[in-house]
């Protein structure tokens, strides 16, 4: 049996499947990436696309132009492999990005899996929610041009895959028999709690029972809530004499828009925060490694995730794998994963004052926080583990079972 993996940031959300599969015997893999640095192996072929970013035309259709670009160059890549003499019998790709777009012209035999993350819509979801942040003319136009490459895969693919029943509900009704939910899954045998944990910042050592705030996000930006975040701080620190907060996150805007000046979303809401917050209680350490982001979950006393009506990050199930205490928003991604009072306490996106005083609660209280955490755990293990979940469910899904 030969599979083809097809995703521009190999091994991204296959990571998982990848290495399940390369330790079976018979399965023949390959991979095509754009990634230049990537895993060193002779299974996977990075593509060259000549157009790397938008021609800033102005025109909506700038986006759509580097998705072709990648499609063309990912087909020739695949045509590369077919003339030395593979065949694969499942494709699995991502093709948010395009590079699936020609793929079935270059194997038209081959059974296609496309894993479909989020559909963009004007209304009911990201777009429009945060009245802060409202669309103009042009972003709600182009979102029917960041469509276009999944309606595409959707027309092309056999199965589509959805992490999460929220993410399959922002397609249209007429795709949903296409599309399965499957979470790609989390290790719950690496991510666990540790008591012995701790983490030294600033010279000083840190442990669960410290008294840590935590918040990550793979950038520190609005969809991600970090501005509900920061402008609760203040009260977080003040009522919470104790507490230390710790923040994850690069600066740089990895969805919707930068803010104004050139600045980044830290600078801009510590600028706007001022002195009204003890900034010396409150460490930012920029993007870290896996190794550290997963210690900074298991010395956390709380922890704290907000998002838009967004796809879910893998942060916030890693959260609970570690068995944090979460506050997070009651927005519809993170509703199907915690139910308020059980798996974790949630709170109005936008409210700050009840943010921080949710944080305040289980900072005092440390049997209301085990269970949270206990509980939460047992929902990832329950379904979303890789080994006993995830990866037979993609198997399944697949065809390998």
């Amino acid at each position: 049996m030969r599979l083809l993996f097809v995703h521009q940031n190999f091994p991204g959300q296959f990571k998982h499947l990848f290495k399940a599969l390369q330790s079976c015997p018979g399965y023949e893999l390959r991979a095509l990436s754009l990634r230049e640095n990537g895993p060193d192996s002779p299974q996977i072929i990075n593509y060259h696309s000549y157009l790397t970013a938008p021609p800033r035309t102005g025109l909506v259709s700038d986006d759509f132009a580097v998705k072709v670009a990648r499609g063309t160059a990912c087909a020739r890549a695949a045509q590369a492999l077919k003339l030395n003499g593979f065949e694969p019998d499942i494709i699995v790709g991502h093709p948010g990005w395009g590079e699936l777009l020609f793929i079935r012209e270059v194997y038209p035999a081959a059974k296609l899996i496309c894993l479909f993350e989020f559909f963009y819509n004007a209304h009911g979801f990201d777009v429009g929610f945060d009245p802060e942040f409202p669309p103009v003319q042009d972003d709600i136009w182009g979102l029917n041009v960041k469509n276009a490459a999944n309606l595409f895969a959707l027309q092309a693919c056999d199965t589509g895959l959805c992490p999460t029943q929220f993410q399959r509900s922002t397609y249209p009704d007429m795709w949903h028999d296409k599309l399965a939910v499957c979470h790609e899954g989390i290790d719950t045998d690496r991510i666990k709690a540790d008591p012995d944990a701790h983490v030294k910042i600033a010279g000083a050592t840190f442990r669960r029972g410290d008294g840590i705030v935590t918040y990550v996000s793979r950038n520190l930006e609005p969809y991600r809530g970090f501005h509900t975040f920061m402008r609760a701080l203040p009260r977080i620190l003040k009522d919470n004499s104790a507490a230390r907060v710790i923040v994850l996150g690069g600066d740089g805007v990895s969805y919707g828009h930068r803010p104004p000046g050139g600045r980044t979303w830290k600078d801009t809401l510590q600028s706007e925060i001022g002195d009204q917050a003890d900034w010396s209680r409150a460490h930012f350490l920029g993007a870290q490694p896996y190794d550290v982001y997963l210690k900074i979950l298991q010395i956390s006393t709380v922890h704290v995730y907000l998002t838009y009506p967004f796809f879910l990050s893998w942060s916030l199930l890693e959260a609970m794998a570690a068995e944090c205490a979460i506050v997070a928003s009651a927005t519809p991604p993170v509703e199907e994963v915690i139910k308020d009072g059980k798996e974790g306490v949630l709170v109005d996106f936008f409210d700050t004052n009840r943010l921080s005083k949710a944080i305040g609660v289980l900072l005092k209280n440390k049997n209301k926080r085990q269970k949270l955490g206990n509980q939460a755990r047992r929902k990832i293990i329950q379904d979303y583990d890789l080994k006993t979940i995830a990866i037979p469910r993609q198997l399944n899904l697949l065809g390998l079972s």
